[in-house]
């Protein structure tokens, strides 16, 4: 199983709007952070996109992107979904529409927010995304691997995480639920919210992420979801071996 990282900053992304900061003004490419992300490809040639940010149309572009099999959804804010629209061109390479799985709260949100692509009176033609829309309530099956939604805490709003064998993928999380614990036992692969140094009421901390992540206990942590207070070579320099923070582009194979 290969998985890409097609973006790894904040709501705001880095470089932020605007701001004169030497993370923003850098010119490691790793601290160039799109909305999060990630896409997942499977032995059997399934590929899984995790959450369509609003940078999906230059992610697909700069990492190669030619297919979408299926869409996994963590929750409905903006930087999660806002680049949903630009599936379309996926629906009309392969000639089908796209499976969206996701909690019922996501769904009804992204049925509000993309109203048009579900009105039976817009015109069709190839202008309009075709997705079928799926309740998520257990375990998928997804070209022959098994993927088990994590429910996870984002300040006070419990969405998902997701864990296909060795690996797990934590965005936007500021608290594991004591039932979540289980499921994410001997892991190979971490992914993990670490927002910045400071506390914040809906992301972890880096602090916090790897006091999370040393609960854990997997054999690789990566961190995502980074604004623009964390530089990339400095952060990781300071980190627990076996922790780092994750870069747009990285690939990381799993067995």
């Amino acid at each position: 199983m290969r998985v890409t990282f097609l973006g790894t900053g904040t709501s705001s992304g880095v470089p932020v709007i605007g701001c004169q900061c030497d993370t923003c003004r850098s010119t490691d490419r790793r601290d160039q952070r799109w909305r999060p992300s990630v896409y997942i490809q499977l032995a059997d040639g399934t590929s899984v996109l995790v959450d369509t940010a609003p940078d999906l149309r230059a992610q697909a572009l700069a990492f190669g992107i030619s297919r979408v099999d299926v869409i996994l959804f963590t929750h409905s804010h903006a930087d999660h979904v806002l680049g949903l629209d630009d599936v379309r061109i996926f629906n009309f390479r392969q000639r089908t529409p796209i499976p969206c799985y996701g909690d019922e709260r996501t769904l009804q949100a992204i049925r509000r927010m993309f109203a048009y692509a579900f009105d039976p009176a817009t015109p069709r033609g190839g202008g309009l995304p075709e997705l079928t829309l799926l309740h998520l309530d257990g375990p998928l099956e997804l070209g022959g691997r098994t993927f088990i939604p994590v429910p996870i805490y984002h300040g006070h709003q419990l969405i998902l995480g997701y864990r296909v064998g060795r690996f797990a993928y934590l965005t936007d999380c500021s608290a594991i639920p004591d039932s979540s614990w289980a499921l994410l036992d001997r892991l190979d692969v971490l992914v993990l919210d670490a927002l910045r140094r400071k506390a914040h009421p809906t992301h972890f901390s880096l602090a916090q992420a790897v006091e999370t992540a040393r609960g854990i206990g997997a054999r690789q942590t990566y961190f995502t979801h980074i604004a623009h207070d964390l530089a990339h070579a400095a952060t990781c320099a300071e980190l627990p071996a076996g922790m780092s923070l994750a870069y747009d582009g990285l690939v990381v194979e799993v067995d």
